[in-house]
This record gives C-alpha cells, structure tokens and sequence, in this order.
C-alpha cells in the first residue's frame, strides 16, 4: 500500500502512538485530557497525506525543500501553527514540541514499513513527501511557536516597564525634596545628585523599553502635533544632558525660523536620545556640538561628536533595536547605560513625523547625525 493511503487507513493507530508519547512530556502533559494531548495531530497526517497525492513539480520539490511558499499546503500550515501556538500556551518547551514530530515521523514510517512486502520504487518518492510535509508542519509549528514566546516576552516586559515607573517617580521627587534642604552637607549634597542622575538614565530607559514593547506589539508610535519651537526644545534638552554629566558642555547654534508643529514629548526623547548618545560615544578630550536650521517648510538638526568612528559594516544597523555597536570602549565618556534601544526610538520618532534621518561618520570629521523634519504634517 502507498504510504499516503496508508496513513488514511490508519490514522487513529497513529494518533494514539502519538498521544502515548505526548503524555510522556512532562510537567505540562500532566494536566492535559486526552482531547488535549491529541491536539491537531490527525490534522496534520490527513494534510499530508493529501498532500502526498498532490502532482509535484521539480521546481516545486525544490521550493518547498528550500522554505518557500510555492507548493506548500495551507491546510498542512493551519493545522501545524495552531499545534504550535497551543502547545506553548499549554507549557510545553520548544525541545518537547518539535520532539513530537521527531516521533510521529518514526512512528508511520515504522507502522508503514512493517506492513510492506516488497518494496517497490514508488515508495522512495513516498518517503520523500512524507518527509517533506513533515519538514513544513514542523517549520509553521516552531514558528508559531516562536511567536508566541516573542509576544508572551514582550507582554512581560511592557508590563515590567510600566511598573518601575512608579518606584523611579518615587525615587526622583524623594531626591528632589532633599536637593532643596539647606541642612544638607556637601558630600550628602553629592550622593543625592548622583541619585537624581541615576534615576534619569533608568527613567529614559524604561521609556525605550515601552517604546521598543509597543514597536514589537504592532502599536505605531502615535503623536500629537501641536506648535512648538525647535530651539526651546534642544536647549532643555541639554540642559537636561549636562545636569547628568556636569563636566560636558554641548555647543548649541541655531538660525532660522525653527517654529513648527510636532508632538514635544516625542521630541524631547529623540533630542535626549541623540544627544545622550553623542556624549556617551564622543572622545573624552571634545565636546559635542548641536546645530539647529530652521528653513521654510523643514528644520534640519544635526549632532556631532568627535572621537572613534563607527564601523563602517555597523551603520547600517544602528538604528535596529539593541544593537550596541558604536565603539563603547573607546575614549566614551562613560561606560555604557543603554539597552541598545536609543537610536532606535530616535528613528521611530523621526519616522512617526515624516521626517529622515542619516548618520555619517569616519576619522577626522567624526560622527554626525541629522534629522530633517517637516514643520507640519
């Protein structure tokens, strides 16, 4: 008999080797019903079992031995990826789940085989799509699974970031309140500074661990446009970065009409990104500089620092979420607090008002980035 009609015929015999097994891989089997174990498991073999009697083409043969969605079959890929998503709701780890496709191979092979005679050429071809449709369920299934993981993460963290806000808004109105005591010595004066600065670096951090969160949950970055001056925003801004780092003392020049109209809140974290990034990768021995150009319809913004440029092979991933590559042992002001997420909040919020930014960077002229936003929607 051909393998395809083979495992119509007997279909429960394999799924009940199938549930044994899957019983077997415990704690999360433990509290599973026999409906539970069973799952999308007789969906899957009567997939590819339909999928065996498919006419194939070379081409597609080689397509789907390489992944691609050309001869693949949906019904194979539905019941696959629910298998995956409810086998990680369920507890069970990834070993465990691709496991089971390990098995139920083994397992039609060996009913199968026992049940021949004499073996004829057909059954090679047999093999081989059976084996390729196992190959794609388990391929949809990890990846659903791996989904799964992704977003239970990502739900995880949102939720953790969103709860240190409050013992870190705590922690800086507590510092704040000591800041104005006058009976406080020099060197308590000196501790309570150094825990403001450190409650402001893990407050920017938080917000790009939420921004980063909602980027990975499918949420766009939402702004709210309202008129605002440009220049107001980036002195704020560095003022914000030397009261953290009192020995820098970034340049600022401005000219132009640098009116327009975008959400400040957004602004002040690119402003504070870019510029918290200059002062953590420029030379020790220079200062940053800030030039803001106010034009008709855009303002162009450009930060500059000195020091070891970026690698070339790096720029083109800079903006990706936690990727720190930028050269943080060499001559930076201090060792790195970043979660690899700034730059990429700064080209989430460039990108939710319209506008561009570009990063060059090599020996000499140092590293500079510019954004260019438009000043209305």
């Amino acid at each position: 008999m051909r393998l395809s009609g083979f495992i119509v015929q007997n279909v429960d015999r394999i799924v009940d080797e199938w549930e044994s097994f899957a019983a077997t891989l415990t704690p999360a089997a433990d509290s599973l019903n026999r409906v539970e174990l069973r799952d999308h498991a007789k969906a899957i073999l009567l997939a590819a079992a339909r999928d065996m009697n498919t006419a194939q083409t070379k081409a597609e043969q080689i397509a789907k031995a390489q992944g691609e969605e050309l001869g693949k079959t949906p019904t194979l890929d539905r019941a696959a990826a629910s298998h995956g998503e409810l086998r990680h709701n369920v507890g069970f780890d990834l070993v465990q789940m691709t496991s089971e496709f390990r098995h139920l191979r083994a397992t039609v092979i060996r009913f199968w085989v026992d049940s021949l005679t004499s073996p004829e050429i057909g059954y090679f071809t047999d093999m081989i799509r059976f084996n390729e449709a196992i190959d794609e369920a388990l391929a949809e299934s990890t990846a659903a699974y791996a989904e799964r993981v992704n977003r239970s993460r990502d739900i995880f963290l949102a939720i953790l970031g969103h709860d240190l806000r409050a013992p870190l808004q705590a922690i800086g109105m507590s510092s704040e309140i000591l800041m104005r005591k006058t009976a406080i010595s020099e060197a308590d004066m000196a501790y309570v500074k150094r825990i403001k600065s450190s409650t402001r670096h893990m407050s920017t951090m938080v917000g790009d661990l939420l921004e980063f969160v909602r980027s990975r949950l499918g949420a766009s970055l939402p702004v709210e446009r309202k008129p605002m001056e440009m220049t107001a925003a980036c002195r704020d801004a560095i003022d914000a970065a030397s009261a953290g780092q009192p020995d820098c003392d970034p340049a600022f020049s401005t000219s132009g009409d640098t009116q327009g109209e975008w959400d400040r809140g957004r602004i002040d974290q690119m402003l504070q990104n870019l510029i918290g990034n200059a002062l953590q990768h420029g030379a020790a021995t220079h200062k940053i500089s800030v030039t803001l150009i106010g034009g008709d319809t855009h303002v162009s913004l450009s930060v500059h620092n000195d020091g070891e440029p970026i690698a070339q092979e790096a720029i083109g991933s800079i903006f990706d979420p936690l990727v720190r590559s930028l050269n943080e042992e060499a001559g930076t002001h201090n060792p790195s607090t970043s979660l690899g997420l700034g730059l990429f909040i700064v080209k989430e919020v460039v990108n939710a008002h319209g506008g561009s930014i570009t990063v060059t960077s090599n020996f000499g002229d140092g590293t500079t980035f510019t954004v260019v936003l438009p000043k209305k929607a």
